[in-house]
């Protein structure tokens, strides 16, 4: 792999620390810049160098983010951050201009992901999704799930058992979809296309527990026709680089689409260690070398914490190598 610099936003959330984690399992010879709106953020500790960046939503994010592309000559833009890939792509060009790969979907596609009626709409005709609504007046059965339209992870997902609970959640909240109830198993699908938007490689991975929308324990299983139908949503969403797609079987075992993650996943590391590692083969891709699809094995992942801690850490400048002492609890 050529040593190059790339840039992993979201540097406090899992996916940005598993890019991270997964580059160094690749044995990258390269500078790891890690960015976030937070300097107490675990990836600054992991990598090379540490930027402070406002949030994705801040009128400044977009002057600072060229400011760090510019000044440590980043030539890869990971998309690890649910919020920073709207903004990457909305620059995508400008970046190019001055030799920075932001390796992310077009605005459409993105809109696609975030807005789950959307997807629904979207999608309804082609794969199998739940029955999904906005207006609560035409929900015929119970229970069904109520969620934000727009939400991101598993904040403010409740599940309604009648009509008194359905007037509770519609008169708190705003902007929610109502969605059949899938009792069944999920899985969550990791999916790498190409920078032509190409769908290379699915690894499907059982969800056997997970805390506040993350995947704490996976059991990464083949399942051909599942990964053959994940391309195809992949394909017809038009997603560049990787996405992540969470599906859950119904009442009757059908699996239907729940939603896609138009990002690296916080998941990441299960693919990773099953054999296929989505950032190398990234960098693979933007130094036009062939892309080789690997042999994926079935394995269980079993995820903990870890204490980093901080020695003097106000003292400690901006935009350096944070070093610390790091402790595991196997």
């Amino acid at each position: 792999m050529i040593p190059s610099t790339v840039l992993i936003p979201g540097a406090a959330a899992p996916a940005g620390i598993n890019t991270i984690k997964s580059l160094k399992i690749a044995n990258f010879k390269g500078k790891i810049v890690a960015t976030d709106a937070s300097s107490l953020s675990a990836g600054f500790f992991m990598a090379d160098v540490n930027e402070v960046i406002p949030e994705a939503d801040d009128q400044s994010f977009v002057d600072r983010l060229f400011e760090i592309v510019r000044l440590h000559q980043v030539k890869v833009l990971m998309p690890s951050s649910g919020f920073d890939i709207y903004p990457y792509s909305e620059n995508r060009k400008k970046l190019a201009e001055i030799g920075a790969h932001a390796v992310v979907s077009d605005r459409k596609s993105l809109e696609i992901c975030r807005d789950k009626m959307l997807t629904f709409q979207y999608l309804r005709n082609k794969f199998e999704v739940p029955f999904t609504t906005t207006e609560h007046d035409k929900i015929g059965t119970f229970p069904i799930i109520a969620k934000p339209r727009y939400g991101k992870g598993s904040r403010d997902i409740f599940k309604i058992e009648n009509e008194t609970d359905l007037k509770y959640i519609t008169s708190r909240f705003d902007d929610m979809i109502f969605q059949e109830l899938l009792p069944g198993t999920e899985y969550t699908i990791d999916v790498l296309s190409d920078l032509n938007k190409k769908p290379l490689i699915a690894v499907p991975r059982i969800r056997m527990q997970t805390k506040a929308g993350i995947s704490t324990k996976g059991r990464i299983s083949h399942y051909p026709e599942l990964e053959i139908n994940c391309m195809k949503i992949a394909d017809s969403v038009g997603i560049r680089g990787p996405c992540c797609i969470q599906m859950k079987e119904s009442s009757d075992g059908t699996l239907k689409l729940v939603e896609i993650n138009p990002r690296m996943g916080g998941g990441t590391i299960f693919t990773t260690l099953a054999g296929a590692n989505f950032p190398a083969m990234i960098l693979n891709m933007i130094e036009g070398k062939e892309v080789l699809i690997p042999e994926i094995s079935e394995i269980t992942v079993i995820r903990y914490f870890e204490e980093i801690v901080i020695e003097n850490e106000e003292r400690i400048p901006a935009g350096t190598n944070l070093l610390s002492k790091t402790y595991s609890l196997g």
